[in-house]
């Protein structure tokens, strides 16, 4: 997205082709965001705003002043060929922690940019009779500092959901504080830098980088896997801003607005977001919301009867049902059993059942994350719901259908105050006449770490088997 970034700056005198090439690009990334706002103009949405990218490098290229076009192209090529292979080989399952890494990468590149730009100020149009203006390195300042909190807690965001990290909240003694006392470190020592001589600069600098590194880390950590899918969101956010604040720095009309539009548009979507999962934005920007909670409710409970089924129970059950709500989760995902899904919606509307989707704001650890995965499997739009639209349907709903989901489902959210989850607004699955619940195992306990009550209903007939093996199973049936 900022392939950009350390190309030349437009000079005191900007040429009226170059800015209108730039008002172009603008206008076509605005186009981008409103096409991908609904799945049916989502492609053409995708398609401005690769026009819009392009026009943006090319015009930035031929302009540019400071680096060799060669070496540029030879980036470039390199780039392109590492995005290439990792798009080629990446599962939609890793979609999410994919996405944490472009963010922790444009947070990097802000930084290196800043850094190249103090050390070599005279190259990128900064440097005057006295060293580098004050007002160019509060810029400077501001680009580092928010491209290293967004590097460090997209390292963070990666780990946990790649796995590779509890999802679990860390909570540090005082972290308030800690957190608190870093931030206003960052503010005094871009000040400092500000109004420093250039001989007293590079201690300040560097301190303030590492400030910003750290923070990162502290604001990610105390944040539960419930709510990693805000934490994607606001580090998208992030990285847009540290973008714009490198754009001033550059004098790269392109790079402001670009990352103003995505600095902008993530931080709407976090603020949507949180609201969906009745969470304070605040909180979000603060970092640790939602994990005050204690423990009670995040320890699985142990030996409570449940009943379980088999892909033919439910398939003689569906067949008799008159609607169905089905509820994908991130188990959906990871068995890739969306193209089978499909195929059973196609043999229950043949058979003349009512069968509608119900995806939750954070269903799959990532923003609309479902939803691709249904488009993928040519699920129709039509029949795929937000939680607020189709709730109150599940009282008059004969099956609840359940694949993959966990947290989403959990009424511990409305209930348990001692739950992680808890505030979260949940699908109320237990008002269903019957919930069948596809898990791999009764071991698990969702990405949380909450049991759940649904498990142990007297309607709930568990379906303990890969989701995509089961779904497939369950065709089988319903076909003969």
């Amino acid at each position: 997205m900022f392939s950009f970034m350390a190309a030349g700056a437009e000079g005191a005198g900007v040429n009226p082709w170059v800015a209108l090439a730039y008002l172009v690009a603008g206008v076509l990334f605005i186009l981008a965001l409103r096409g991908l706002s609904h799945p049916t103009t989502s492609l053409a949405g995708n398609r401005y705003g690769m026009v819009g990218m392009l026009i943006a490098v090319v015009t930035t290229l031929i302009t540019h002043d400071i680096a060799n076009i060669a070496e540029i192209g030879i980036a470039i090529f390199l780039g392109g060929i590492v995005g290439f292979t990792v798009a080629r080989r990446i599962a939609m399952t890793a979609m999410p922690e994919l996405v944490a890494a472009f963010h922790s990468l444009v947070g990097l590149a802000a930084v290196l940019v800043g850094w190249a730009a103090y050390l070599n100020p005279e190259a990128f149009g900064l440097l005057t009779a006295t060293g580098i203006a004050p007002v160019s390195k509060v810029e400077m300042g501001l680009g580092i500092a928010i491209g290293a909190i967004t590097f460090s807690g997209s390292v963070i965001a990666f780990a946990k959901l790649s796995g590779k990290m509890s999802g679990a909240p860390i909570l540090l003694p005082m972290r308030h504080a800690i957190n608190l006392g870093t931030l206003a470190a960052i503010i005094v020592l871009t000040a400092l830098f500000a109004m420093a001589s250039p001989t007293e600069t590079m201690p300040l600098i560097v301190a303030l980088t590492v400030a910003a590194f750290l923070i990162g880390f502290l604001l990610i950590i105390p944040i539960g896997g419930a709510d990693m899918p805000v934490v994607v969101s606001m580090l998208n956010s992030y990285s847009g801003w540290a973008a714009a604040a490198m754009g001033f720095t550059l004098s790269n009309t392109a790079m402001i607005i670009t990352g103003a539009l995505v600095g902008s548009s993530g931080a709407i979507l976090s603020y949507i977001m949180c609201r969906a999962m009745n969470r304070s934005f605040i909180s979000v920007i603060a970092g640790g919301f939602g994990a005050d909670g204690g423990s009670g409710g995040g320890e699985a409970r142990e030996q409570r009867p449940y009943k379980q089924g088999s892909a033919e129970d439910a398939a003689f059950m569906l067949q008799q049902a008159e609607n169905v709500i089905i509820i994908p989760g991130y188990g959906m995902a990871v068995a890739q059993a969306q193209h089978a899904l499909r195929e059973m919606t196609d043999l229950l509307e043949e058979q003349g059942v009512n069968v509608k989707f119900a995806i939750h704001p954070v269903a799959g650890r990532m923003p609309g994350h479902m939803n691709v995965l249904l488009a993928e499997a040519s699920v129709d739009y039509d029949k795929v719901f937000e939680l607020e639209d189709i709730n109150s349907e599940f009282a008059q709903c004969d099956v609840a259908f359940i694949i993959g989901a966990n947290d989403v489902v959990n009424p511990a959210a409305k209930t348990d105050k001692s739950s992680p989850i808890y505030g979260m607004p949940v699908f109320d699955v237990d008002k269903a006449k019957q919930v069948f619940f596809i898990k791999r195992s009764m071991g698990g306990v969702g990405y949380a770490g909450v049991d759940n009550d649904v498990f142990y209903m007297d309607q709930t007939m568990m379906l303990l088997s890969d989701a995509k093996k089961m779904v497939e199973e369950i065709n089988k049936s319903l076909g003969d």
